[in-house]
């Protein structure tokens, strides 16, 4: 078994040396993709380890993506690019402008050798258990965006709680993870409060909620601030069957919606920002030009990418609030 070398008084773990030794095989061209790595019983006898020392080494270039198990035949390399250090696990509810934003700051802000896999659950309660069963160990760290997914515990458990990092959304059942969230019940209370001046000039104020997609936060938060505020209020969960009146003020969670509400209001010779209001949820370009400037309340995506990227490799056991702000425009 030329291909590892372990030597008892060379100072460095022997688990290392094994890590080491398949490092230099791939690098001297002795190991290719697709080889069959020695058996844990037999590097454990050949050089009197225990077994827990191979399976430590074998363990490590799994999460580096260089060594998969495969059940009943043994270890093999996947990858020979021993350059990878650290492999995160990223796990989004969606793809869209403000995640790109968050994706990109995360990225902007790690070393060169670490790998990230990007996955999407689409709000889905079994590809989010699946996604997260299929990777268990193979990974360093597990970015998890539960969004509104009920019984998420039961499933981001089975992993080593010290490489989960908990996204955007959390609840009480994830208060033992490191967390970066958005607090929806104070923020959208806090910036309707801001604006309330603007507001009352309407009649009613819509809140579109889809409770398959919005946080729960947030519909606690608006009905908190119409209670305070006494305004005249509404719930929707669709715009499907909605005809804007004069007098209305929306608050619209996502851009497809968004769209939707102002083709509505061109269709019915509404004048936003005069016949009817619109707050939007999230910043970006396209928001600050469209119809005049759509208000909206956001959040800090690229800093929160930023912040996690510092997390995790300061390892820091920490619950951040992002911040939150209110961007008046001329829809309001």
């Amino acid at each position: 078994m030329k291909l590892i070398s372990i030597e008892e008084n060379l100072g460095l773990a022997k688990y290392k040396q094994i890590v080491l030794s398949i490092e230099k095989g791939l690098l001297d061209g002795v190991l290719k993709k697709g080889d069959k790595l020695p058996s844990i019983n037999s590097i454990k006898n050949k050089f009197s380890v225990s077994r827990d020392t191979v399976l430590m080494a074998y363990s490590e270039l799994k999460t580096r993506g260089i060594v998969q198990s495969i059940p009943g035949k043994g270890y093999y390399l996947k990858s020979e690019n021993i350059d990878t250090i650290h492999k995160v696990f990223l796990l989004f509810d969606e793809l869209n402008v403000f995640k790109e934003d968050l994706y990109n700051s995360f990225l902007n802000k790690l070393p060169d050798n670490v790998q990230v896999d990007i996955y999407f659950h689409h709000f889905n309660y079994d590809v989010f258990s699946k996604l997260i069963y299929d990777n268990i160990g193979n990974y360093n760290s597990y970015v998890i965006m539960p969004a509104n997914l009920k019984n998420t515990k039961t499933v981001i458990e089975k992993l080593p709680s010290e490489k989960v990092y908990i996204l955007d959304q959390t609840n009480e059942e994830l208060l033992e993870y490191q967390t970066i969230f958005q607090n929806f019940e104070k923020d959208i209370f806090n910036n309707l409060i801001k604006s309330i001046n603007r507001i009352k000039q309407y009649e009613c104020l819509i809140l579109l909620f889809q409770d398959d997609k919005q946080p729960e936060g947030m519909l606690v938060g608006f009905n908190k601030f119409c209670k305070v505020s006494n305004v005249d209020n509404e719930v929707v969960d669709s715009l499907e069957s909605i005809a804007p009146q004069k007098g209305d003020v929306y608050i619209i969670p996502d851009d497809r919606n968004l769209i939707e509400i102002i083709q509505k209001a061109k269709k019915e010779k509404l004048v936003i920002g005069k016949d009817i209001g619109i707050i939007a949820y999230n910043d970006t370009l396209l928001k600050e030009v469209v119809e005049g400037g759509i208000t909206t309340i956001t959040t800090d995506f690229k800093y929160m990418g930023a912040q996690l990227a510092q997390m995790i490799f300061n390892k820091e056991h920490s619950r951040i609030e992002n911040p939150n702000s209110l961007i008046i425009r001329s829809s309001l």
